[in-house]
């Protein structure tokens, strides 16, 4: 199994590896340990770059295909498979964007939860820009107003964000764990990455975040729409 380097440390840009696994119909390798986020939650996968003797080749996405996550590559070189030495190289600017993103929509989601109790029904993201579905029956100007303000009231409040992994019995203790509407983690996860924000959110979640929310910057709630009767979609959109 891969070493998920992204989950201890979401700031971690550059990482030594070993080859374990290679896919060369897909152009893909596995790695003992990555710091490629493979995608989840609404959150894109990272791309970037595999430094092998001297060749620097890009790396088009990472994806979890199964238990293993593969890396799908510009080119495949001339691996010797078994430990064959790499260096990984995540492409920060998109990452860091995309962990700015993923904490601000948790901020929305715990401000909307805390203040009207709303569970979340779908959401996705791009750099400095998402979408979430809420169970509300009725959305207006001055209640999307409302609760910008709110969400950048609380990122003002320079609140720490952590993550931890709690056996899954643990975790199903704390209430409200689960803020999407259907639960989406399969039976068989015996362990849960928990990120919280210190006095205000916390969630099952795995992927990527910023350490504090003031590293957010502004947002803004940029639209607004009807998804059916009690469904609407907030639009997100974040200074740079």
């Amino acid at each position: 199994m891969t070493d998920l380097l992204f989950h201890i440390d979401s700031y971690l840009q550059e990482f030594n590896a070993e080859i374990i696994g290679l896919a060369a119909d897909e152009k893909a390798v596995i790695l003992n340990r990555t710091a490629f986020y493979p995608g989840g939650g609404g959150q894109p996968a990272d791309n970037g770059y595999l430094n092998f003797n001297g060749e620097r080749i890009a790396v088009k996405r990472a994806k979890r295909v199964g238990g293993e996550i593969l890396h799908y590559l510009e080119i495949i070189p001339d691996f010797q498979v078994q430990g064959s030495k790499v260096q990984g190289q995540i492409d920060w600017e998109k990452r860091y964007q995309l962990m700015r993103t993923h904490t601000a929509m948790h901020v929305l989601c715990g401000v909307i939860f805390r203040d009207y109790g709303a569970s979340v029904t779908g959401g996705d993201m791009q750099p400095l820009k998402g979408r979430m579905d809420f169970e509300f029956e009725t959305m207006r100007k001055e209640l999307v107003k409302e609760i910008e303000e709110a969400v950048n009231f609380e990122i003002d409040q320079a609140r720490e964000v952590s993550a931890r992994i709690l056996p899954r019995e643990d975790a199903f203790q704390i209430p409200d764990l689960i803020r999407t509407k259907i639960n989406l983690l399969p039976e068989g996860i015996t362990e849960v990455r928990v990120v919280e924000i210190e006095g205000l959110d916390i969630q099952a979640d795995g992927g990527t975040h910023v350490k504090n929310t003031s590293e957010i910057g502004n947002i803004t709630i940029a639209d607004y729409k009807s998804k059916g009767r009690i469904n609407k979609r907030i639009y997100l959109e974040i200074s740079e």
